[in-house]
């Protein structure tokens, strides 16, 4: 009967302690700033501005083929060169403790690749001069390239990520446009621009398909290799890592040569899809995007610590975020200040001081004014 008492005595004391822990570990759960984004964003959106957001329809198009249509439709359509670019930016970020602020420069790199293989010296072709699989890897052997000279840069010569990647981030567009041999290259051959839009009798856009393909193939390779785990170790200490015989250099080189690879495949997708690219305009800021998705991932920005999977969901909420603010008529100018406003409440709605003033001071009163019930006597 003591034992009980003292039980039930100490149920107050159990629950304000659950109250204080309970906060800091919800503000350390990796996925909790992403998935908050998203559906503050979701719940916006069927509250007070088309309650249809996740509706899909499947019409007919201009070829006669089924395609769907719809807000989600399009926001896992034109999120998925930044969803791809954040797979190397995170992996980047880890092992460096610096983003790429290079991958648009390069996107266009890669677009330019691509075109050029499929046109060669004609501005505009309906055949296609070499087959499409070796336009491709001409562009991932091209982008990796690239990638590689990134990473020497910082893995052999030390140069801070953000200042490396500032040579190709200014020089890169007008790369693209030497390689496009200073025209714009057009590819009118319909089973090239499948590959940005749809596969005639597919109804889900191809780039949804890749996106996919990536994220699958990144996760077996997390899952059955330890470059996960290499990467973040260099990341964390970079002394350490060199002490339990791994090799920084060769780190950080693999993780800008997969960026490059992350590259090489937006721009296929990004020339793919209207068969043609503006060099100056292709994907114009999206590293500023790429890298916002991996912050709001839940990544160490510093180096380290990585949630893949946080920066995928993050890519996906930006673009959700930039078609609400289409939806709701924001013009095209203050796009990038309302998108700014909301990553700012975000950020500070979860952050651990917050969360745990917050939510300790609430259940921390529920919990002090409960006052453990009586036994009766003979119990």
């Amino acid at each position: 009967m003591s034992e009980s008492k003292a039980y039930v005595k100490t149920l107050p004391q159990r629950g304000a302690a659950l109250a204080r822990a309970l906060p800091g570990k919800i503000a350390k759960t990796p996925l909790l700033l992403p998935l908050l984004a998203f559906f503050i964003l979701l719940l916006v959106n069927l509250i007070f501005i088309d309650a249809d957001v996740l509706s899909i329809n499947i019409i007919t198009n201009n070829d006669g083929y089924p395609s769907m249509q719809g807000r989600l439709v399009t926001i896992l359509n034109s999120g998925s060169e930044i969803a791809i670019l954040s797979i190397g930016m995170t992996l980047v970020t880890s092992s460096s403790g610096g983003q790429d602020i290079s991958v648009g420069s390069a996107v266009a790199i890669a677009g330019s690749v691509v075109l050029r293989v499929l046109c060669g010296n004609e501005t505009a072709v309906v055949d296609m001069h070499a087959p499409i699989i070796v336009a491709f890897l001409v562009c991932v052997l091209v982008s990796m390239v690239f990638g590689a000279f990134n990473g020497i840069l910082v893995s052999v010569f030390k140069i801070q990520p953000m200042v490396a990647t500032l040579i190709l981030f200014t020089a890169g567009r007008k790369i693209a446009y030497w390689i496009g041999g200073g025209m714009i290259r057009n590819v009118d051959a319909r089973e090239f621009k499948y590959f940005g839009n749809n596969i005639p009798g597919v109804s889900i856009p191809t780039p949804i398909f890749i996106t996919a393909a990536c994220i699958i193939v990144i996760a077996l390779v997390l899952k059955f290799t330890n470059l996960g785990l290499y990467t973040q170790t260099v990341g964390i200490n970079l002394h350490a890592a060199r002490l339990n015989g791994l090799d920084p250099v060769r780190i950080k080189f693999i993780t800008y040569v997969i960026m490059g690879v992350c590259v090489a495949v937006v721009g296929f997708i990004g020339a793919s899809r209207t068969g043609n690219i503006n060099y100056e305009k292709l994907d114009l800021g999206i590293e500023m995007d790429v890298i916002l998705a991996v912050a709001i991932g839940g990544n160490a920005l510093g180096g380290g610590r990585f949630n893949m999977a946080g920066s995928i969901i993050s890519a996906y909420t930006i673009k959700f975020l930039m078609d609400t603010l289409y939806t709701l008529g924001v013009p095209s100018d203050s796009l990038k200040f309302w998108q700014a406003v909301f990553i700012i409440i975000i950020v500070t709605l979860t952050s651990s001081s917050v969360i745990k003033n917050g939510v300790v001071r609430t259940f921390g009163a529920v919990f002090s004014r409960h006052k453990a019930p009586r036994l009766k006597e003979g119990m």
